[in-house]
């Protein structure tokens, strides 16, 4: 092939020195006939029919039957019946039906089910229904409904205040006038005007523009503001940054960009999360060991003992009373709703308190770019600017501060003089005379002024880097020009935009004649900055065993440049390899898009679908997901992850999509959330081993002596333990303990065998004690209290409740200690709680004459024994932990599970990762959003309420910390 001829001496040689990255819009006509596209939703917006968004500005007025002087009153309230207001709505879950799904679980059906046995079935042998046991049961539900209604009602509250402390307005031209009315009025057909600083009120066609720049990086993910001009389309919830425009409304609500991506959000069902997973299959391992001993107590007491109906009944209801952990689901959110209070202290808001709980297993963090990892803040790159004459970097500065404007900035004036000392300095030293704005056409800023200390006339101008080289003739020689040209390249590949500067001196004196020609002095680069604390945040995160991978919607260049300031890594791709599934190259190292996923450092060019799918197939691959965003365009993608977190100014659709909502710039507080949460993990992970073991300690050792001894417990006895029990175990979500330092979960294999361990242990001491009491003499004759040899002694049965009481509250503190009970402080709430436990339980033992419970109070020298028994039997517990956890230890190994293998999260039954936002089956703890969607309907509680129009906005810098504030406010109220 033949060599290109090079260009003939004296010919110019073409270069290319501006990378735009404006979109060409084509404009397009309706594909039908538009006499038959009626005024109504369905045609609109039906794109087989006609593209609203693109067809020519003519064709917008006559399809929506609108002029420039707007519509009429009536014609407004006619199209708010066919469209509806600009607002999302959602449903408010009714109180009555909240408080009851916390009794709509499968261990609190046994729970009433006990309820039902005691006071329906326990009629017999000549004695009434059991109505203390019955309100006893009842008590407990609703303490336990109670508290967990009331945690959660707040949580839901704190963000409700924020919503409703905002209210947009629009300027609105309707029957020929211009009037401000609420944003959630507007129709489509309504004509809007906004200016610098405004939010843009619905989606609309500009029909007159002036210098407008737009920045839609909330919704679109794009970092620098759009210019747009007549024929347009404007996003809502975008924020006008420069210029004033007038439009008409093409689409408001949910059928605006903003409403659609709502929608993809609100296409997700929360009725089965990772947590509730979890306690499903903890809870059927407490009913499974309740449903072995129940059947084999049917068996023996009545088969093989012939025990009358009603004693037999009342061991089944000992085991099922004290075998159920009731307070599980309340205990578990009390701690989860505590820890979401002390995430607000860093200023984050928890909206789904199970997110907590995921979010310490959490293995990779997505992350978007613009206003997340970085300001989405226009900055000037002083290590990078370069010069072409004698002027020096910071000269050069400062006379670009002079080419801009200091009032009505733009984001590129306003990233200039910022870059400055101080912003006086920009006009400062010199006299203004002319000053020539940018507009679309010359593409740059021109200032004429005079040097006060030399009294000399000069002209600075900035603009594209193409149109000031060409203005320039003082030192246009081919080495500056091939420089310049190298240094765009440069700038390009590492996704900077290039900025030039050039210098005149005008000699006549007179503002309105040229100078002596322009002189080339610098070439700035724009770039938009990571956060101050982000590298340090990314760092910590991956210290925790967090990956962290950047999804953005911006361009592949720049996202390398701000992974490689941020040390996050330049090993990137473009979103269209999501389409091409990764592989399609030849010589590509990876099997498919899967390894390619979990591979790369990040991913650019991405729409809110790939944002998805990416976070799904990671998913799949057996990682819990958190995403981070603050834009419409991240809601999908936040709603789909294990955990979403939404940073500060986020919108309103990231808000709703989120289950952690920031509200102080940076990511700091995801790094405080994570270490959190796993202190949080640990709680939860503590009580359930705590919770089993005791499932296990009463099954086991009360049905064993009754198979034995014939040893009847009473009922109401078991109801005063789960009662003491709960009351302690609440003040488990403040206590201390150390989070881990890799991604926590729950290995239920583990949990299981420790509590069946410490189960058999108590209730072997349980036993070993009655033994001593009733076929020895050992405690009459060494403390001289009174000998029993009954099995069903009145006395007996409180002691026994004593020693149960106190050593099932005291395992908490071996369950949460990693190593020697004593050698980690618990916190004083615990420690207090479980001081006074024991006192109730003592002087419950010394003066509970309850005949009807078939109990009586005992001396002061039985509780000591039993005192002294529980401390002797304590100690022990903690080589049985070190035991089982050696064994436990030596079977991962032989199953080659190491200590730093990551357990696969469980899966669905479509072979997905248990994912909040995936519909299943309903389980166990499953099930309550079914019910109260259910009962709603049914009992006619539903009614449809509207968020205030806050959702359809993107926040500037005031309404942002309106925002913030409003969050703060709710937090209280946890």
């Amino acid at each position: 092939m033949p060599a290109h001829p090079s260009p003939p001496p004296g010919e110019k040689k073409d270069r290319n020195y501006d990378v735009t990255f404006e979109e060409e819009r084509t404009t397009k006509h309706a594909l039908v006939d538009m006499s038959t596209i009626q005024l109504k939703a369905e045609d609109l917006y039906d794109k087989d029919k006609v593209d609203i968004e693109q067809v020519e500005l003519d064709d917008v007025w006559t399809l929506l039957q609108c002029k420039e002087e707007g519509l009429t009153s009536d014609e407004v309230r006619r199209r708010l019946d066919i469209f509806g207001p600009n607002k999302l709505e959602h449903k408010e879950v009714s109180a009555l039906l909240q408080f009851l799904s916390f009794m709509w679980n499968p261990l609190s059906w046994v729970m009433e089910g006990a309820a039902l046995v005691a006071i329906a079935l326990s009629n017999g042998g000549g004695k009434p229904p059991d109505w203390q046991d019955f309100v006893g049961i009842v008590l407990l539900l609703f303490i336990n409904s109670g508290i967990g209604y009331y945690e959660e009602r707040s949580a839901g509250n704190a963000v409700k205040a924020l919503m409703e402390s905002l209210a947009p307005k629009a300027k609105c031209r309707r029957d020929g006038r211009w009037s401000e009315i609420e944003s959630a009025d507007l129709v489509p057909g309504d004509v809007v005007a906004f200016k610098i600083g405004d939010i843009v009120p619905a989606d609309c066609r500009l029909y007159d523009a002036i210098n407008v720049s737009i920045d839609q990086a909330g919704l679109t993910g794009e970092s620098l503001p759009q210019n747009k001009h007549v024929g347009d389309q404007c996003f809502s919830s975008s924020i006008c940054k420069q210029g004033e425009a007038e439009g008409v409304v093409i689409s408001t609500g949910a059928n605006t960009f903003f409403g659609r991506a709502a929608t993809l959000v609100g296409q997700d069902d929360d009725s089965t999360g990772h947590l509730q997973k979890i306690l499903a299959q903890i809870g059927l391992f407490c009913l499974v060991s309740i449903g072995i001993f129940i059947l084999l107590e049917i068996l023996v007491l009545y088969a093989a003992f012939r025990y009358a109906y009603r004693r037999g009944l009342d061991n089944i209801l000992v085991l099922l009373i004290g075998g159920i952990p009731i307070a599980m689901p309340t205990v578990l959110s009390v701690t989860l709703a505590v820890g979401a209070q002390q995430l607000a202290k860093y200023k984050a808001i928890v909206t789904r308190i199970t997110a907590i709980e995921e979010l310490a297993g959490v293995t990779i963090l997505c992350s978007d770019k613009t206003g997340t990892l970085t300001t989405n803040k226009l900055t000037i790159d002083k290590t990078t600017l370069k010069t072409y004459s004698t002027f020096s970097a910071d000269e050069v500065l400062l006379l670009a501060a002079y080419a801009s404007r200091t009032e009505n900035m733009d984001a590129i004036d306003t990233c200039i003089i910022g870059s400055i000392p101080s912003p006086a300095l920009a006009r400062e030293g010199i006299t203004l005379l002319d000053f020539k704005p940018f507009n679309p056409v010359d593409k740059r800023t021109e200032i004429t002024y005079i040097e006060n200390a030399t009294g000399r006339m000069k002209r600075v101008s900035k603009g594209m880097t193409g149109i000031i080289i060409e203005l320039c003739s003082r030192n246009k020689t081919v080495e500056v020009e091939n420089q310049l040209e190298k240094d765009v390249e440069e700038f390009a590949a590492r996704g900077l935009r290039a900025l030039a500067i050039a210098f005149e001196d005008v000699p006549s004196g007179n503002k309105d004649e040229p100078g002596n020609g322009f002189e080339l002095l610098g070439l700035l680069s724009i770039f938009d900055p990571p956060r101050d604390d982000t590298k340090q945040t990314i760092d910590d995160a991956q210290a925790l065993g967090v990956r962290v991978k950047m999804v953005t919607g911006d361009q592949l260049a720049i996202a390398k440049e701000t992974g490689r300031r941020l040390g996050l890594g330049d090993h990137m791709y473009p979103a269209k390899v999501l389409k091409d599934g990764g592989v399609a190259e030849s010589g590509s190292k990876y099997k498919n898009l899967d390894d390619m996923i979990l591979d790369a450092d990040g991913f650019a060019g991405v729409f809110p679908e790939h944002k998805y799918e990416i976070v799904k197939r990671l998913q799949g691959l057996g990682h819990l997901c958190a995403m981070t965003g603050d834009g419409a365009n991240d809601a999908p993608a936040l709603s789909r992850a294990n955990v979403g977190i939404a940073v500060e100014g986020a919108t309103d659709a990231a808000r709703g999509a989120a289950d952690i909502v920031l509200t102080e710039p940076g990511l700091s507080t995801i790094v405080h959330a994570i270490r959190q949460s796993r202190i949080i993990f640990q709680r939860m992970r503590n009580y359930s081993i705590y919770a089993c073991a005791v499932t296990i300690r009463i099954v086991v050792g009360f049905a064993i002596m009754a198979f034995a001894f014939e040893f009847d417990f009473p009922p109401f006895m078991v109801l005063i333990i789960a009662l003491l029990n709960d009351g302690t175990i609440m003040t488990l979500s403040v206590d201390r303990v150390l989070p881990s330092n890799t991604p926590d979960s729950w290995d239920l294999g583990e949990i299981f065998a420790q509590a069946v361990a410490y189960g058999l242990y108590l209730a072997l001491g349980t036993i070993a004690f009655y033994l001593v009491i009733v076929n020895t003499t050992f405690f009459s004759d060494n403390f001289g209290v009174e000998n029993i040899t009954e099995a069903n002694d009145y006395g007996l049965h409180m002691i026994i409740y004593l020693q149960v009481a106190q050593i099932s509250q005291a395992l908490i503190f071996i369950t949460r200690a990693h190593g020697w009970f004593f050698m980690e402080r618990p916190s004083a709430a615990l420690f207090g709680a479980f001081l006074v436990a024991q006192l109730i339980s003592s002087i419950i033992a010394a003066y509970g004459d309850w005949g009807f419970s078939a109990v009586k109070g005992i001396s002061g020298g039985y509780i000591g024994i039993t005192w002294i028994w529980n401390i002797i039997w304590f100690f022990p517990l903690d080589l049985v932990k070190f035991s089982m956890r050696a064994l436990i230890k030596s079977w991962n190994a032989k199953r080659g599970k190491g200590p730093g293998t990551q357990i696969k999260h469980p899966l669905g039954e479509d072979g997905e990762p248990m994912s909040r936002t995936t519909s299943r089956h309903e389980s166990l703890y499953g099930n309550r959003v079914s019910f109260l969607k259910k009962a709603q309907g049914s009992m006619g509680l539903e009614k449809r309420v509207s968020i205030s129009g806050a959702d359809l906005q993107r926040f500037s810098s005031h309404q942002t910390g309106a925002a913030g504030a409003a969050l703060a406010r709710g937090t209280s109220r946890h």
